[in-house]
């Protein structure tokens, strides 16, 4: 598990990305699973997470924005773009107190871009 902490902070609002090797959806349920034994992690706002399994060479998507509407397809979309599969991608959020709008598309785009730039 890689956890990359305060990759952004906007209006009280922290952000940290994570991920990790994933096989399949018990995998997957384990590393949500595992992050949020981590104190911090579990007392976040949102853990907004996706992943991309390749079965018998077709893609199955799978993605929970946790209450962040829309996080977890603009994650899948760019682990699909990526072409990386079994891999799952977490994006936290502690929510400051300000409502971000459309702000916190981006956020979520520029963690992900970040983790995926330190997997390189």
């Amino acid at each position: 598990m890689r956890i990359i902490e305060n990759i952004i902070s906007d209006r009280g609002s922290r952000y940290a990305v994570s991920g990790g090797p994933v096989a399949d959806r018990a995998a997957a349920d384990a590393f949500i699973r595992d992050l949020t034994t981590i104190k911090k992690f579990a007392k976040a706002t949102h853990n907004s997470w996706a992943v991309l399994f390749e079965t018998d060479g077709q893609p199955e998507p799978l993605k929970n924005d946790d209450g962040e509407a829309g996080a977890g397809a603009v994650i899948l979309r760019m682990l699909e773009r990526e072409g990386l599969t079994n891999h799952i991608v977490v994006v936290t959020r502690w929510y400051g107190g300000v409502k971000l709008g459309g702000d916190r598309f981006r956020h979520v785009t520029a963690a992900v871009r970040a983790y995926l730039a330190e997997r390189s």
